[in-house]
């Protein structure tokens, strides 16, 4: 299930990664790092630069259980949306 970007750009996300400028597998490690301090229920929000992590969040999500939301390119960023079930 995806939200649209007008959705994703309404979430209010209590936790936010800021992975850009770092490149594989430096999101996905930040993400799995704070992804701990994230109440089940609640949006982390990924910002990264690298267009591997378009691939590699979704991916990590389905393996750890999360359900991933979609995400958005803006302003030379790409912003990726998680939903902790776990």
């Amino acid at each position: 299930m995806s939200a649209s970007v007008e959705e994703l750009k309404a979430i209010e996300s209590p936790a936010v990664v800021d992975a850009r400028g770092v490149s594989c597998p430096g999101p996905i490690l930040a993400a799995k790092k704070q992804i701990s301090g994230v109440v089940v229920g609640n949006v982390m929000e990924i910002l990264a630069t690298d267009s591997g992590t378009l691939k590699d969040i979704p991916a990590w999500c389905r393996k750890m259980g999360h359900d991933f939301l979609g995400s958005f390119e803006e302003a030379g960023a790409i912003h990726l949306f998680l939903r902790k079930a776990k």
